[in-house]
């Protein structure tokens, strides 16, 4: 098996539903995952609107495919789009798509790929439907990856009161009140725990996301899924150390009433 930074992603992006502003961040998050071994962008190129995807494709070496509007009001890069990736399952050795839309017409094509057992990561708004949401392996909203786009982690903590800070403090009431956010962290927590009640975070955060492909603590306004369960104040937190494991082992249980 591949490191999961070694893994070899095609990248697909839909030029009509997707805003050339993202690109930063897009393909930030995909090389969390692996290398982007081919980006295409499918659209036609004699239409204005695209302009501003033009000028970032030598940039960013993206590869343009032209797709004519054969009819008025209807997308015609979809199916451009569908062919090319059957074509790259069948004729690269790939370990996963990106596929860069907020259009529903990719459904099927996301239940196939991970059908042959390729990694399937979505990208697009928060407007997109939830049937291709769900057939992703992981789905990210594009919204979140214009925030803090080019800075590390040092650089944004040593900020802490700029957009992040207040971000958070402004999702933290609706934490509280999201009965939906509370039950998936409930549950996740109860199916990883151990006789004594503690679930290791990051069997947690791997349940989270075989149940939930559009979760991301960034939606509410966190950088990482252990800041948000913090901000929950649903559970104790133990942070353990290991001589054989670098960093500190965070581990949480469900707080109950009576227990110190």
């Amino acid at each position: 098996m591949k490191s999961d930074s070694q893994l070899k992603l095609a990248v697909l992006i839909d030029a009509d539903n997707t805003q050339p502003a993202i690109i930063d961040g897009l393909l930030a998050e995909i090389a969390k995952y692996g290398i982007a071994s081919v980006k295409r962008i499918y659209g036609d190129w004699t239409n204005p609107n695209l302009r501003g995807w033009k000028e970032r494709l030598l940039e960013y070496a993206i590869q343009p495919v032209q797709q004519f509007a054969y009819t008025t009001g209807k997308n015609s890069t979809d199916s451009a789009m569908i062919i090319d990736a059957m074509d790259l399952l069948y004729t690269e050795n790939l370990d996963g798509f990106c596929i860069v839309s907020s259009d529903s017409d990719f459904t099927r094509l996301a239940a196939r790929l991970r059908e042959d057992g390729k990694l399937v990561l979505g990208f697009g708004q928060r407007k997109t439907p939830k049937p291709f949401v769900a057939a992703c392996d992981k789905f990210i909203y594009t919204e979140i990856l214009q925030e803090n786009v080019g800075e590390t982690d040092e650089e944004r903590e040593s900020h802490p009161d700029k957009d992040a800070a207040s971000k958070r403090a402004a999702a933290q009431p609706d934490i509280k009140d999201d009965k939906k956010l509370k039950a998936l962290l409930l549950s996740a927590a109860e199916e990883a725990a151990d006789e004594f009640g503690w679930a290791y975070l990051g069997e947690v955060g791997t349940y989270i996301a075989n149940r939930l492909p559009e979760f991301d603590p960034r939606n509410y306004g966190f950088r990482k899924l252990g800041e948000l369960i913090k901000a929950t104040n649903l559970f104790e937190i133990d942070e353990r150390t290991n001589p054989m494991v670098p960093g500190k082992q965070v581990y949480l249980r469900i707080k109950h009433r009576g227990r110190s």
